[in-house]
């Protein structure tokens, strides 16, 4: 009789789990992964299953060859990172629900004692219970109706306990089923997890070492094509190069073919703070040293009388004198540009010098290199009139709050400063005007053979074989298919984008059929450019470039133009400025 009441009551539990169960199973779907997350972070005993096969769905999903893998390994760490969290805390949870267990063991060894004793007693007295003969031996009729009463309560208890117990029973086997299957599958989800971690780990660092070798040569190569160099004039200024203007000026050279493409800088390459030749056209529409500089070092003031150190510290020349020595070494725009209306810029140049140098030092404390990486020194003191410049300015010191200021200057700018000191820079022409650029900037009206210019040779006058900044239709295409393969292609892909004259530059790169090729293969591969045209923003930068092809119209960010231009065009060619061109004939 105890068997078949355990029976029917483990019949009726499983009854009512099963239907349980069918209701979380429906109900399930409604709620979000992100949900699970949360809750698997922090499990309870019900959460083991589903969060263990949410792991091991997330184990599966690690693919070593995942381009995001490879590019972002500190991603893929912090996922690999939480999943072992998760693990962990799935793994408390199991070892408390095995506590429990052997907890409930002890507890339900003495219940099932109790239970035993329980069901022989209910089965005797429900054989032996009449309520005849308990009216018959009772003497009053309310003694036997409480009579009646309390064994009905002490049956309908007794009757709790044995289905509870049973409940609690069955409950712990299936527990005790649960906590082993779920070992086992914690188990095996980390040992999963410790190899994926271990391989994708290798993979990655051998990925990531191999295109940092790359990135490297790429870097490289961008520095050489964009500068690479500090832009002052130095001793002497810039040559004309031939073949290096645009069409209309005197050293423009027809390429011999057609159409042919040209990418013109306007300036080179960090215009910041005050241009040289952009000052030379100043003091030559007649403007002084003070307006020059308020107009180029905005939120700096100028003091006239600052203690100025006696000696300075100079990289392979030693202490010298400041004024009188320091000064009148510095050789970083011709001397004759006091002779050609010029003499304001001179004197704009030996305060900005002058100011520069006390800001490096720390007001001498310290030591300036002799290189244009600082600025130009050398022991052929002059005495002409820059050394009047330098004699008429003495004392005259930039300062930005209360600190001698580095007072930046550069070769050309292209007719637009950029930001420096917070402020966003300022358009170089009459009346910072945006409608006299470039026609009437400074530096065009001071003749700044940077200002406008197609660059293709490096300044030691490496040309690799070529004559000229043009490039024919299928070169330029191909720029167009590098770009395509720079902005959709894999890391491995991108590695590749390099000049195609590997005599001048080592590396591997695309051929340009291989590449027209994979830009195919991308959406794009471009054969032929009909129109091309570039926006530029008020910011001093070209904003966009528009080219019209044979697979259809590319914007491209100015920027990313520029950075692909410069890691493809053959030879030297390059931008050196943000702010460009790019012309057609």
């Amino acid at each position: 009789m105890r068997n078949k009441i355990y029976k029917i009551t483990t019949n009726y539990l499983r009854l009512v789990i099963l239907f349980l169960l069918s209701i979380a199973y429906c109900l399930l779907p409604l709620f979000p992964i992100s949900a699970l997350t949360d809750r698997c972070t922090n499990p309870s005993f019900g959460d083991l299953d589903v969060c263990i096969k949410e792991i091991e769905s997330e184990i599966s999903a690690l693919s070593p060859a995942h381009e995001k893998n490879k590019k972002d390994l500190a991603g893929l760490k912090s996922q690999i990172a939480s999943l072992q969290s998760r693990v962990k805390s799935l793994d408390t949870q199991v070892q408390k629900l095995e506590k429990s267990i052997v907890d409930r063991e002890v507890d339900l060894a003495y219940q099932r004692q109790l239970l035993e004793t329980r069901a022989r007693s209910y089965y005797i007295q429900s054989r032996q219970y009449s309520p005849l003969l308990v009216l018959v031996s009772s003497a009053k009729a309310a003694t036997a109706l409480r009579e009646l009463s309390y064994r009905e309560l002490a049956t309908a208890r007794d009757r709790q306990l044995i289905e509870s117990l049973s409940v609690e029973i069955i409950k712990l086997k299936n527990d005790k089923t649960t906590a082993q299957n779920s070992r086992n599958s914690l188990a095996n989800a980390q040992i999963k997890l410790n190899e994926q971690a271990k391989f994708l780990e290798g993979e990655v660092q051998k990925v990531e070492s191999y295109l940092g070798a790359l990135s490297t040569k790429q870097q490289e190569l961008i520095a050489a094509k964009a500068g690479g160099f500090q832009t002052s004039i130095g001793d002497t200024p810039p040559t004309l190069e031939p073949c290096s203007g645009p069409p209309g000026s005197s050293n423009f050279c027809d390429p011999g073919f057609g159409p042919a493409f040209a990418a013109f800088s306007f300036g080179a390459p960090h215009r910041t703070g005050m241009s040289q030749y952009g000052a030379f056209g100043r003091a030559k529409s007649g403007q002084s040293a003070e307006t020059i500089l308020s107009a180029y070092f905005q939120g700096s003031s100028l003091q006239k009388g600052y203690s100025v150190p006696a000696h300075i510290t100079v990289s392979g020349y030693g202490s010298i004198p400041f004024e009188d020595n320091y000064l009148l070494g510095i050789h970083e725009v011709p001397e004759s540009w006091g002779d050609e209306g010029g003499y304001e810029a001179l004197k704009a140049q030996a305060i900005a010098a002058r100011s520069y140098a006390l800001a490096v030092t720390n007001n001498g404390q310290g030591s300036i290199c002799a290189t244009e990486a600082c600025q130009v020194y050398k022991s052929q003191l002059k005495t002409g009139k820059w050394a009047q410049a330098v004699r008429d300015t003495r004392g005259w010191v930039l300062t930005k709050d209360g600190q001698p200021a580095r007072a930046y200057y550069a070769a050309s700018s292209g007719g637009f400063t950029i930001s420096q000191w917070g402020w966003s820079g300022i358009v170089d022409t009459p009346g910072s005007s945006r409608g006299n650029w470039p026609d009437q900037a400074y530096e065009k009206i001071a003749g700044s053979p940077w200002f406008y210019k197609g660059w293709y040779r490096s300044r030691a006058g490496a040309s690799c074989n070529r004559s000229h900044p043009w490039l024919k239709q299928e070169e330029f295409a191909d720029i167009v298919n590098a770009w395509i393969v720079y902005q959709k292609g894999s890391d491995s892909d991108r590695s590749r984008i390099s000049p195609v004259d590997t005599n001048c530059w080592k590396g591997t790169s695309y051929s340009l059929s291989e590449m027209k090729e994979k830009a195919g293969s991308l959406g794009g591969g471009v054969s032929s450019v009909s129109s091309v045209s570039v926006v530029y923003g008020d910011n001093g930068a070209t904003l966009q470039v528009n080219i019209a092809t044979d697979q259809g119209q590319f914007n491209i960010n100015g920027s990313d133009f520029k950075t692909v231009f410069n890691l493809r065009a053959p030879g030297y060619l390059g931008l050196k400025s943000s702010l460009f061109n790019i012309v057609k004939i």
